[in-house]
């Protein structure tokens, strides 16, 4: 007794089967996380290092080489960068996709500790974390009210930061626009002076006066006690009072020299929104975590430290970009119930009964919801793939039902009782099925074998499709047999009005069909030779097709990169951004506007803004052409650069996300500087490319000081006092901390603005000589102003310099890289041009995903030819795949979409789908073939016979493919092309199939019959002549 069997006679145990299936997917449904991608990112981490005053040049050799030394030792290792930039460095290290983070970070804490011994003595400690400095936030979080900006400052680090800190899932809390408080000792240089003392006199005393040491402990009998001395000034008043130095028998006291203030670090960075000030909190996610849930976190953490703030303070959102994930999550489940909808629907109008209707559609729920079940104990979301896969699976899951809901109405309309029918129809088409469901499983295996990041991302959508199908074939021998048993009905008396006008239409097409099947069976040859040109010409539609990695998505939200004038200082920069704010605030499109002036690798002469738009059914212009717009007015702007990013294209790599990314590497900076700005130039020019930029900065003008030794030495004055007494009064020493309301903040010393205004202004500064004389500064040093670097960037330890930038409007990606990699061919020895980030991971996924599809149609063949028992029946069955690609060509041209990896899951979803058709045919042919009947027979009475479920299963998956199709709602752009080739593939696919597989079916027995006449000897068990039985 066979699994059918019992079904049918245990009629309850199937119902209640289902309603498990049903209820376990809709507790696992309410459970499931929820985001964009998949979450398998690629593991990264980040090594920060801090050196006050330290040139990018010293950083790279003193820190950054020594650091990636000792990294480059960590197993699995992909690539690693680095960044050295005035007082601070960065090394980020991206790993295999295989590789455990947690365990990674920890292999990369050992390497650095062992590796501090060869860092400088007074650099910070290194901070290590799992964190991308290329990452995005996902939101940025705005803290405002009537209070001064001190106390905000405050509540915004101690009291939100912390808090967002502790959110699952949140990898680093930037402060955009932040500064710390510090305690500021304004030093007089011209008091100073007149007191006799020099600033080294000043360091030396408050390091003297201004300390607080452990001092051991006391022990008595039984106890213990910590002894501290409380050397440090415990209120400003006191610090102001710190005795410096005696001069004629009166104490010197700090005040006389100096102006001691509670107040901040020096001003570098400034955030706003919409033209306010702000204090902003950017938060970035884990790599690997779920986007959606941390924002959802970091929401309820905002709730409750919104009730612990004073009245009149405010913490709001300024930039949320998990909106739109959410938005096109629920998009997606809304094109699921249409489709499911349509399906049905097209199921009533080809059966013309609502029983057996209901009885197809049935498998629809408990295919999904079982699917959502497996899926949630997998680990898997609910995102873009999985729920694509879901959605194009609600018209292949009805397809065994469809079959063998049409098999078992055929024998009841024969006059066979309802058992029988249920138990002979699930019988005769149980190979079909099994095959079909095989052969769709069969195309994914080979995306197992695909790298990377997009690798994950395919295997979730083959293996959630995979289990629906699979659990559709399951459903269709058991569960749908066993409510045919119970619930169908026939005979003309019945069905609806639609039921007899169906039949009576597919009585019309068979016959019709029937005439053309003949005609075409007696030239097989030309149908075959008529086959093959289409396909011709669609290879030519392919490569017109233009190419890319990910469509660009109107998520409603752009970052603009803004680069004023070289050597401008913050208020110059923050008047360019007030004037960018100005703009695009005005514009109707916009409804947040966040800047944030300083920071993201700009310096004081750059800086972000963030742009939040209204909804797109709210506006008339689309994100493309409102970026277009903008690139075109604030690029107009005197002595500024911006570069506007589509938020939609990261994600995908560890770096910045621009469609066209390459680095030029080389030994020397400045050769590699003229080749960079060299090959930019052709770039910018051929038209292939726009928001052009590179991490390449020219930074502020560098006043260099050289000492004259000899002098220095006859004075008794070494080089470190001179840069010491530079860096204090220049720089802004920090010199100690000071405890304020239960907290420890920096000492900061340094000259009076007014006193460090121009070069002149160092023979203000005086040193004291062996002799006690005061010397001025002036005297002992020479000076040359010369242009900086801003940062020195590394690719794999090699200098590099990398370029970003924006495909053109109506330019192919493949096209503008082709261009790029032609610009690097003429390159001095030792230099080279490497393409990196979304650049490299669109080479990889496509070469990938055309080595899983050759893959998938070699393994579908074994399937196939394991199942058929043939070597000969698979290939007819595979004959028609290249036609589906063709028709899949045709439609993506019509529609102007884009080949990219949406519309290549299209293609590979294709492979199995419409083999399906071919299956049914050739399954049904080699049964009558057993009959008795001759090939052609066979084929001409198979043809009409199994049109019926092949147009209904092939309609149906159509309709399932609809609603992605038709491009509507949230993130649609990725959704569009892979209905479009799937909609378009299986029309020509369809159509063509019911003439070149029984034409090819035709010629392949006829030349196998020759091929063994010529031999002169019978082969019983050939393909050709003696097809396998089909399985009972």
């Amino acid at each position: 007794m066979n699994i059918t069997e019992v079904c049918i006679r245990r009629p309850v145990l199937a119902w209640m089967l289902m309603a498990a299936t049903i209820v376990f997917g809709g507790v696992a449904l309410s459970r499931i996380g929820i985001s964009q991608f998949p979450d398998v990112d690629s593991p990264t981490i980040s090594v920060s290092v801090t050196w006050e005053g330290a040139a990018p040049e010293v950083m790279e050799h003193d820190v950054v080489e020594p650091l990636e030394e000792a990294v480059m030792q960590v197993e699995g290792i992909k690539s690693l960068t680095s960044s050295s930039r005035q007082g601070s460095a960065n090394v980020t290290i991206e790993l295999d996709i295989s590789r455990n983070i947690d365990l990674a970070l920890q292999d990369v804490q050992t390497k650095v500790s062992q590796a501090q011994r060869q860092l400088p003595r007074d650099i910070d400690p290194p901070v290590i974390s799992k964190s991308n400095p290329e990452d995005n936030p996902i939101l940025w979080i705005g803290l405002s009210g009537p209070f001064p900006r001190q106390v905000i400052a405050d509540y915004a680090r101690y009291r939100l930061k912390e808090r967002f800190q502790t959110v699952p899932g949140v990898g680093e809390v930037t402060m955009g626009g932040y500064l710390d408080r510090n305690v500021r000792i304004w030093v007089d240089a011209d008091k100073l002076n007149s007191k006799g003392m020099t600033v080294t006199d000043v360091i030396a005393a408050l390091q003297r006066e201004h300390v607080e040491l452990p001092a051991g402990r006391l022990e008595t009998e039984g106890r213990e006690i910590s002894v501290r001395v409380m050397g440090e000034a415990l209120d400003l008043a006191t610090l102001r009072k710190i005795s410096l130095r005696d001069l004629n028998g009166a104490p010197v006291y700090l005040e006389d020299v100096a102006l001691v203030e509670d107040g901040f670090e020096d001003e570098r960075r400034i955030a706003r929104v919409n033209g306010a000030p702000a204090q902003g909190l950017g938060i970035r996610k884990q790599r690997g975590s779920n986007a959606v849930a941390v924002a959802q976190g970091v929401k309820e953490a905002m709730a409750e430290v919104q009730k612990t703030l004073p009245p009149g303070m405010e913490v709001g959102i300024n930039f949320d970009s998990t909106t739109f994930i959410e938005d096109s999550v629920h998009e997606i489940q809304f094109e699921i119930l249409l489709s499911v909808v349509l399906t049905g629907l097209v199921c009533w109008m080809f059966l013309g009964s609502l029983s057996s209707t209901l009885n197809v559609v049935l498998a629809i729920p408990m295919s999904l919801l079982g699917t959502v079940a497996f899926i949630y104990f997998a680990g898997f979301t609910l995102n873009t793939f999985t729920l694509l896969a879901l959605g194009l699976a609600v018209g292949i899951v009805v397809d065994d039902a469809i079959m063998v809901m049409e098999n078992i109405f055929r024998h009841f309309e024969e006059g066979k009782d309802r058992v029988t029918a249920a138990r002979e129809g699930t019988g005769e088409i149980t190979f079909a099925a099994l095959s079909a469901t095989i052969a769709i499983i069969a195309i994914f295996i080979p995306v197992v074998f695909m790298k990377g990041v997009i690798g994950k991302f395919f295997l979730q959508f083959g293996i959630t499709l995979c289990v629906a199908v699979a659990l559709s074939y399951v459903e269709a021998i058991t569960l749908a047999p066993a409510r045919c048993a119970q619930i169908l009905k026939a005979g003309e008396v019945n069905r609806s009005g639609l039921g007899g006008a169906v039949d009576r239409t597919f009585d019309a097409l068979a016959r019709v069909y029937a005439r053309i099947l003949a005609k075409g069976l007696r030239h097989p040859v030309a149908v075959l030779v008529a086959a093959t040109v289409l396909l011709g010409v669609a290879f030519l539609v392919f490569r017109a097709l233009p190419s890319e990695f990910v469509p660009s998505q109107d998520q409603g939200r752009l970052m603009l990169r803004v680069q004023t004038a070289v050597g401008s200082d913050i208020r110059e920069t923050d008047a360019a951004f007030r004037k960018i704010e100005a703009y695009v605030t005005a514009r109707p499109e916009v409804t947040r506007c966040f800047g944030v002036v300083g920071g993201f690798g700009g310096g004081v002469s750059g800086g972000v803004v963030f742009v939040s738009m209204v909804d797109k059914s709210e506006r008339e212009l689309s994100q493309a052409e409102f970026a277009a717009e903008i690139r075109k007015e604030l690029n107009s702007y005197p002595g500024v650069r911006v570069v506007v990013q589509d938020l939609s294209q990261s994600g995908f790599t560890a770096q910045r996300g621009f469609p066209v990314e390459f680095s030029v590497r080389g030994p020397d900076w400045d050769v590699l500087v003229g080749k960079a700005r060299e090959i930019s130039e052709k770039l910018n020019a051929s038209g292939q490319v726009v928001d052009l930029d590179m991490d390449y900065r020219i930074g502020m003008p560098e006043l260099r000081i050289v000492p004259n030794r000899a002098r220095a030495a006859d004075l008794g004055i070494s080089v470190e006092n001179v840069a010491t007494a530079l860096n204090a009064t220049l720089g802004g020493l920090r010199i100690g901390k000071y405890s304020t309301e239960g907290r420890r903040i920096d000492v900061r010393l340094r000259l009076l603005a007014g006193q460090r205004t121009r070069p002149e202004d160092l023979s203000r500064l005086r040193l004291r000589s062996n002799a006690g004389d005061l010397i001025p500064l002036s005297s002992l040093v020479t000076t040359e102003e010369v242009p900086a670097l801003q940062a020195i960037t590394r690719r794999d330890r090699e200098r590099a310099i990398t370029v970003y930038a924006n495909v053109a409007p109506g330019v192919s990606q493949a096209d503008a890289l082709k261009y790029v990699e032609g610009l690097g061919t003429d390159m001095p020895t030792g230099y080279r041009l490497v393409l990196g980030g979304a650049s490299v991971a669109f080479r990889e996924s496509m070469g990938d995903l055309v080595f899983a599809l050759f893959l998938g149609i070699g393994v579908a063949y074994m399937v196939l030819a394991s199942q058929f028992n043939s070597f000969l029946h698979p290939v007819t069955v595979l004959s028609i795949l290249p036609l589906s690609i063709a028709g899949a060509a045709f439609a993506l041209l019509a529609t102007g979409r884009s080949l990219n990896i949406f519309s290549m899951i299209g293609l590979l979803l294709l492979m199995g789908i419409v083999k399906k058709n071919s299956i049914i045919l050739v399954d049904y042919t080699n049964q009558l073939r057993e009959r008795g009947l001759d090939t052609l027979s066979a084929l001409l009475k198979a043809g009409p016979v199994r049109l019926r479920p092949i147009l209904m299963t092939s309609i149906a998956t159509m309709m399932a493919a609809v609603p992605p199709a038709a491009g509507i709602g949230s993130g649609s752009e990725i959704r569009a092309p892979m209905g479009v080739a799937v909609i378009g593939g299986l029309i020509v696919a369809t159509l063509l199939s019911l003439l070149v597989v029984p034409a090819f079916y035709l010629v392949a027995d006829r030349i196998a019959a020759n091929v063994k006449g010529r031999r002169g000897s019978e082969a019983p068990d050939t393909p050709a002549s003696e097809p396998s039985p089909s399985a009972p």
